[in-house]
């Protein structure tokens, strides 16, 4: 097999990593670790059918782009992502983020009292201007010094205790390299397994340093635990699909603003108490609003990341820093579900960027 040849980081990379995932939720279920039950199969069948319309998406926006050549209106293009603008926009993102800090008065990652108000609009702003930045630098600017920035930002993102804010980052820019760089293979596989290390240790850390956690789970326990846990709060959704009636999408739209977590509500539904829990990329639509709305929903992600993708491979530049964003999050959200407002935001701003810039070489729109 000519490995050069594979590209690891198309958009059906989330269908290999949900079966992984089932997997490690499937150990966990075989060990019964902390009591984990397991789910029946309709809710493995309800995944089967997202990951079905999903990979329709993907396969939708290939039809749309096929045979179309592609063009860029460059001097708009660099007006968004010029050296400067974009530059300017990471070291604020990080300047943020220390002020976030100090504003705290400490180090979330140790404590889990700090950890609960560390998501402030301090922090929302400073991650919103940070993260697609520091990829669009690194895609369009081939310079090794803005490594450093990456790695400052990693670091004081990661000091914030939440996990998935730290892989994101890691994950992203390694995508990014990926397809700006000709990384060696012994490169990417060293790269994974720093990744896979830096989520059980934010992870665990984060996790022993919640003052009132009793849990004695070991970093490999407890991600096999989050897998089938997670996973039987989906099974839950499964059986009371429709039961918030839209309350899950208001609240990522508007709650961050009220201070209001989601992922509580998602909790208070399917575990009838309030507790910040996640139902895998496929339970907040499928309790707002049922089956129907998740197919709908999962189709919609397939066929956006599969136009980024597609745009990325044909013009390159800022738009392979845009679809590592991106796909980044998707992967995350095979976990924690599309409940967060600046995820959404990051979509918006990649969608826009494209309306903007991307045309077909006859005049007309993509």
């Amino acid at each position: 097999m000519d490995y050069k040849k594979l590209d690891l980081f198309t958009p059906m990379i989330v269908v290999l990593l949900v079966f992984v995932y089932l997997i490690f939720a499937y150990i966990g279920f075989y060990y019964h670790i902390r009591e984990l039950i397991g789910v029946n199969m309709n809710t493995i069948g309800i995944i089967l059918l997202g990951l079905i319309f999903y990979i329709l998406g993907y396969y939708i926006s290939k039809c749309l782009l096929k045979n179309k050549e592609l063009k860029i209106n460059k001097p708009r293009l660099d007006k968004l992502t010029g050296k400067k603008f974009v530059l300017t926009l990471v070291i604020l993102g990080i300047l943020l983020q220390i002020i976030n800090l100090v504003y705290l008065g400490g180090i979330p990652l140790l404590s889990g009292h700090l950890k609960a108000r560390a998501a402030t609009r301090i922090w929302l702003l400073s991650y919103l201007l940070f993260l697609p930045s520091i990829n669009i630098l690194l895609a369009k600017y081939d310079d090794k010094k803005y490594y450093l920035l990456f790695v400052i930002g990693l670091i004081l993102f990661a000091l914030t205790g939440y996990r998935t804010t730290a892989i994101a980052i890691v994950l992203s820019v390694l995508i990014t390299a990926y397809y700006t760089k000709d990384l060696p293979w012994e490169y990417l596989i060293l790269a994974l397994i720093g990744i896979f290390l830096l989520l059980l240790i934010v992870g665990y850390v984060a996790v022993k340093s919640i003052e009132w956690q009793t849990w004695t789970l070991n970093p490999i326990e407890l991600l096999f635990y989050r897998a089938g846990y997670t996973l039987q709060v989906l099974g839950n959704a499964v059986v009371l699909q429709g039961s918030t009636h839209g309350q899950l999408l208001y609240n990522t739209l508007t709650g961050f603003m009220k201070s209001t977590d989601p992922r509580v509500i998602v909790g208070s539904t399917t575990l009838g108490y309030a507790h910040s829990t996640t139902s895998m990329i496929f339970g907040p639509a499928l309790l707002d609003f049922g089956l129907y709305a998740m197919l709908i929903q999962m189709l919609l992600i397939g066929f956006i990341i599969g136009m980024l993708y597609n745009i990325q491979k044909s013009l390159n530049t800022a738009f392979v820093g845009l679809y590592a964003m991106l796909l980044a999050h998707v992967i995350i959200w095979i976990e924690t579900g599309p409940t967060d407002l600046v995820i959404l935001l990051f979509f918006l701003i990649a969608i826009i960027i494209v309306l903007l810039t991307v045309k077909t070489k006859k005049g007309g729109n993509i």
